[in-house]
């Protein structure tokens, strides 16, 4: 891969987790959960949220949702984590595109898993309602962009490995590392 840092002999490749699911599904939330799971295990990492790396305006009107800027921060910022000794690399995030996949395994600089995270709409709606509660504007959007997510995800089949959020983020976050093999 050409965005493989060079490692010395013996050295433990990083790898990269990316969570993708549809909005309200639970990405920041397990990917927090797996943070706390990685720690308690002893195991070198980082953690972060994709929408924090593109949170910028305006976006270019071929690029509604800042993927360039997103990935060109991902690159900065994985380099970072993965000098400072990180061994996984777990990001929550959306890819829409199957062909994008091998831009954001370059951004990360490691050989990338890409897990999907699902949940029941009902579940997911009532999420929604009580985190826009006062926003019905953000809510409208939000219930919208779930179902159209959910279609393009579906078509686009970027994911290595699918997985329902479970009762709870830490029971989800075990799953996770289980489907993974971590």
């Amino acid at each position: 891969m050409s965005g493989a840092p060079a490692l010395a002999a013996g050295a433990v490749i990083p790898r990269a987790l990316l969570l993708i699911g549809a909005v309200g599904v639970g990405k920041t939330t397990t990917t927090d959960a797996i943070a706390e799971e990685l720690e308690a295990r002893s195991i070198p990492g980082s953690a972060f949220d994709l929408d924090w790396l593109r949170r910028a305006w305006p976006a270019p009107s071929d690029d509604r949702f800042h993927s360039r800027l997103e990935r060109a921060a991902l690159r900065a910022v994985s380099a970072v984590h993965r000098e400072a000794g990180a061994r996984v690399l777990v990001a929550a995030g959306v890819i829409e595109e199957r062909d994008a996949r091998a831009d954001y395994e370059a951004a990360f600089g490691c050989p990338l898993t890409v897990v999907r995270l699902t949940a029941p709409r009902g579940v997911v709606r009532a999420r929604l309602h009580r985190r826009h509660e006062d926003d019905p504007d953000g809510l409208a959007w939000h219930l919208d962009r779930f179902d159209e997510l959910t279609v393009i995800l579906d078509a686009a089949e970027v994911e290595d490995v699918t997985v329902p959020v479970g009762p709870d983020p830490r029971s989800t976050a075990q799953a996770v590392l289980r489907a993974v093999g971590i």
